[in-house]
């Protein structure tokens, strides 16, 4: 079976009960690859994104911000 990437935005926004535009003001991350990101339309991730992220949310674990996921052939 196939592995893919999946970023968890989305979620960690609703847990920590704020928006994607606030994440993307808080990370000085553009809303639109904010939007990519959390609806897996990007083909790369940029881990200095990922670093700006776990900090604005306080996050310790990269795990809690990327998953790796089975996907059907």
């Amino acid at each position: 079976m196939a592995k893919k990437i999946k970023v968890n935005i989305h979620e960690l926004t609703k847990q920590k009960g704020i928006s994607l535009r606030e994440l993307s003001r808080l990370t000085d991350i553009r809303h639109a690859a904010l939007s990519e990101l959390a609806n897996q339309k990007r083909q790369n991730i940029n881990f200095h994104h990922i670093e700006k992220i776990a900090e604005t949310l306080e996050i310790e674990d990269i795990r809690e911000i990327i998953d790796l996921i089975d996907i059907k052939d």
